[in-house]
């Protein structure tokens, strides 16, 4: 991924100053270029399920909801939840292709005694092929690059335990879509460690939710049966970036896993991405 943009980026905004709190540096638009890895069922081809592998392309619009949205209390005081709404857009990078739309709503949420609980961020979602999503988690803020672990992309379940060698050879054999290597399909954070090698990262901001143990997907029935999304985890850096001649860029990372359960076998979709916000 190439994330020396020749765009106009915008600088950091002041955390400590918006009600957004760790989400206000969000707002504006992103753009860049990331990849995609799902399995999917393949029934009517007579397989299992057939690997897709893509390089991509993405734009993310985010926009401050106008004001404060109330909820009320009655075990404890009302509280003042302020947040953005969202629409992601992914498109394959050599055909164009639409992949993945996904409107949305990030909230920055106080904390609370009733129940007690710390300030915490949510996400919620929509995705067109029937699924809802309530993801919650925390944001906070940290000194120099982003600490990004390796994901892994192996299949996990009872279901593997009868298939025969070679079941999974798919996931050394597709071919691979420009700029994705090998090893991304083992580890696909691998690409997002690529794409800041060499930068000067000051400082970034760390947007973690999952939707377990507080949230969850839900499918409508066909979604249940055939490819059952049962949890995702999603983790989003914002990086503030220094250029040469002193001066900085905000620039977002993300890596996500959506669980998918078909054949009694979990199947990692694991998407990522490098974004510059314009």
């Amino acid at each position: 991924m190439n994330v020396n943009s020749p765009l106009r980026a915008a600088a950091p905004s002041h955390q400590a100053t918006s009600p957004l709190g760790f989400l206000s540096e969000l707002e504006g638009t992103w753009s860049g270029r990331g990849f995609n890895l799902i399995a999917v069922p393949d029934k009517q081809n007579g397989h299992d399920f057939r690997l897709i592998l893509n390089s991509t392309t993405e734009r993310i619009q985010f926009n401050a909801i106008g004001g404060a949205v109330p909820n009320r209390g009655s075990a404890q005081n009302d509280i003042n939840i302020f947040g953005l709404t969202y629409l992601q857009q992914v498109n394959d990078a050599q055909t164009l292709e639409g992949i993945h739309i996904e409107p949305g709503i990030w909230l920055n949420v106080p904390a609370t005694t009733a129940p007690p609980g710390k300030a915490s961020v949510v996400r919620q979602s929509t995705i067109p092929h029937g699924d809802s999503l309530l993801a919650q988690g925390v944001g906070f803020g940290a000194k120099g690059g982003p600490q990004i672990a390796p994901v892994s992309a192996k299949p996990t379940g009872p279901g593997l335990a009868h298939k025969m060698l070679g079941y999974l050879d798919p996931y050394t054999l597709t071919k691979l879509p420009p700029g994705m290597k090998q090893e991304y399909v083992a580890n696909m954070n691998q690409a997002l460690v690529d794409a800041i090698q060499g930068q000067n990262i000051i400082s970034n901001t760390v947007l973690s939710v999952a939707s377990i143990p507080v949230g969850g997907i839900v499918n409508i029935p066909f979604v249940t049966i055939n490819a059952n999304a049962t949890k995702m985890d999603a983790i989003f850096w914002i990086e503030t970036v220094e250029r040469p001649d002193g001066s900085h860029f905000l620039q977002m990372q993300y890596t996500q896993t959506v669980m998918l359960n078909f054949l009694d076998i979990d199947w990692p979709h694991i998407s990522v991405a490098t974004l510059i916000r314009t």
